[in-house]
């Protein structure tokens, strides 16, 4: 089946599978937003505190079973960037990396008898995951839009020009307002899955609250990252390999993929609905039109970015070392048996589906999380 397509549609075939792993680690995020909204929702109420910790302490696990796999399939189907990008940009990466590791360690020492150092260490270290760790990786995600100082030599070795090892992104305003944009994004979708997880009022009207003011500083650094986006050159490349700039690429991409612009504006769509019914209907199932909206409005950046000839990972100090899904990928035989691995991802979603049912058939409530013998986390 998959040995019949050329090597170009292979090498599309896993950029869709990358967009869509890439959508749906997005929205499994809402689990650092929820981090982020510990102190807001609980304002020192230990019940409340206990309550929102272990509605994400069902969840944290399927960001990684996530995170596993669109790191897995980057490395299998385009080996180029994972040599370049992690090899280069090690820092903020290690930093990325540094944050999710304290994410785990607290989720499972956070309640253990004789813990040292304490719970409040442990929360701060979840807001530390779901701030610097979600910023740090909306900036990542960032150049691959706008790019880094790299070059890659005959033999496919890359070399890095930039002393700060990737943390130069962080002094970009187009790459920060994209960080900032994932950072409150993630709060609102956080707060939406509050809402649905927990039977409290309390933590409900409090929710509300703070998604009516991350939704405006959301839309305020969105904004401000699609209107870099769309008047920015891209870096496109001919038939031959060949890297140019092209004035509005990014504008052209969507024009020239009606199906991609559909999926982004459907998306967004439908996340502002969902904030919409929350707060002026009080709807509490809008964490599911909301996740499907992040997914939607995830993939089609990441397609945009992938497809239509333009390089996914410009490089700013050789332009034509810049990487693209033809240059950077595996071999035919490679995308050929790593595709047929790629069947098992519909498992791993009908996985997530049935966990996240199974986990919320009775919603948490007050007098559940009174009982010590009733809470994990």
């Amino acid at each position: 089946m998959f040995e019949n397509l050329s090597l170009l549609q292979l090498q599309q075939y896993w950029w869709i599978i990358i967009s869509l792993l890439g959508g749906l680690f997005a929205f499994i995020m809402f689990v650092q937003g929820g981090q982020t909204l510990l102190g807001r929702l609980s304002k020192g109420d230990e019940t409340l505190k206990t309550m929102l910790i272990n509605s994400l302490g069902r969840k944290w696990e399927l960001g990684f079973t996530t995170l596993v796999l669109f790191g897995g399939a980057l490395f299998a189907a385009f080996p180029l960037f994972y040599s370049t990008s992690f090899g280069g940009a090690y820092w903020v990466w290690m930093a990325i990396l540094f944050c999710f590791i304290i994410q785990a360690v607290s989720y499972e020492f956070r309640k253990k008898a004789n813990n040292f150092l304490g719970q409040k260490v442990y929360e701060f270290f979840l807001f530390i995951n779901g701030s610097v760790g979600v910023i740090l990786l909306g900036i990542a995600i960032a150049t691959f839009f706008s790019g880094s100082s790299f070059s890659v030599d005959t033999n496919n070795f890359s070399h890095w020009h930039g002393s700060f090892r990737g943390l130069e992104a962080a002094s970009s305003i187009f790459n920060l307002s994209l960080g900032f944009a994932l950072f409150f994004l993630v709060r609102i979708s956080g707060a939406l899955y509050f809402i649905n997880n927990i039977d409290n009022e309390t933590i409900k009207q409090r929710a509300i609250k703070s998604i009516k003011i991350d939704m405006l500083i959301f839309l305020f650094f969105f904004l401000i990252f699609l209107y870099l986006l769309l008047s920015k050159s891209g870096f496109a490349y001919d038939n031959s390999g060949l890297v140019y700039y092209q004035e509005y690429k990014y504008l052209y991409n969507f024009l020239e993929m009606p199906i991609v612009l559909g999926m982004f504006l459907i998306g967004l769509v439908m996340v502002i609905i969902a904030v919409f019914m929350t707060i002026h209907f009080n709807r509490t199932c809008c964490i599911k039109t909301a996740g499907v909206g992040i997914v939607l409005t995830v993939m089609a950046l990441f397609l945009n970015v992938g497809l239509n000839g333009t390089s996914y990972y410009p490089s700013l100090y050789d332009m034509q070392s810049s990487l693209t899904i033809q240059n950077s990928s595996g071999s035919h035989y490679t995308l050929t048996t790593m595709s047929y691995v790629s069947l098992i991802v519909p498992f791993v979603l009908a996985y997530i589906t049935y966990a996240w049912y199974q986990m919320d058939k009775v919603k948490i409530t007050k007098n559940e999380m009174e009982d010590s013998h009733n809470h994990k986390y």
